[in-house]
């Protein structure tokens, strides 16, 4: 299936209308279309939204329900509408990501929001309100379940964390011991750090219990990586 996109000069570059991207660039190729069980919710770090090695713009497109909210800090009104309120707003997202949720049959549920996040209580958090929050209990019951991740550095999570205290209310969903990341445009602390697209894909195969729908998210992931590793000359990667 192809998904190429549809360039429009933007002053004097042309710029694909879908990932946002130079036609050099364009991601779009790399789409692969997730109807995800589990809505998520992105809070993405400003400093993020423009970096082209930066996975989410990708994930955004491949999740028929998603969406992503930049900012550092939020108003606490913002912040308890993105998290609680039902996701009215789908088809504006979807339209986005040119997804068609018109046939969208899943019953309206209370909202129980999640928060992707590493466990606080097990590294140094005098700096959160709630350093030790409440573990997600795992449930066969998925519905309503709204999966929400930070995309930021490590650092600039911590501050965004620490900044929106409805955040660190959150039940926490915390992943160990995964494999390594595949993120190779991007240096990594540690092995096992993932970019937001495998946290995402990881966490939601745990959410919904079905691993293999979305090995697609993470070839997907693999197809951009390779994309981004090709741009660069062989001396500089």
């Amino acid at each position: 299936m192809s998904f190429s996109g549809i360039f429009l000069t933007s002053g004097k570059r042309a710029i694909c209308q879908r990932c946002l991207r130079p036609p050099s660039a364009c991601i779009c190729n790399c789409i692969v279309p997730v109807n995800n069980e589990v809505e998520v919710l992105i809070l993405q770090h400003p400093l993020e939204a423009k970096n082209a090695k930066g996975s989410v713009r990708l994930l955004d497109l491949c999740l028929q329900h998603s969406r992503v909210l930049t900012g550092e800090v939020f108003t606490a009104e913002t912040l308890l509408q993105a998290l609680y309120a039902p996701a009215d707003g789908l088809a504006d997202v979807a339209a986005d990501a040119a997804m068609d949720v018109s046939n969208d049959t899943r019953p309206v549920a209370q909202i129980r929001p999640v928060l992707l996040y590493p466990d606080t209580s097990l590294i140094e958090a005098a700096d959160l309100a709630l350093p030790v929050a409440e573990k997600y209990q795992a449930s066969q019951q998925i519905q309503g379940l709204r999966l929400v991740i930070i995309d930021a550095t490590w650092r600039k999570s911590r501050k965004m964390l620490y900044l929106n205290p409805l955040l660190q209310a959150l039940p926490r969903l915390s992943l160990e011991q995964m494999p390594a990341s595949h993120y190779r445009i991007r240096k990594a602390h540690k092995p096992d750090q993932l970019s937001s697209l495998e946290a995402c894909a990881y966490a939601l195969m745990r959410l919904e219990n079905d691993e293999h729908k979305y090995q697609c998210l993470l070839q997907a992931f693999d197809a951009f990586v390779d994309q981004q590793l090709g741009s660069i000359p062989a001396n500089l990667r």
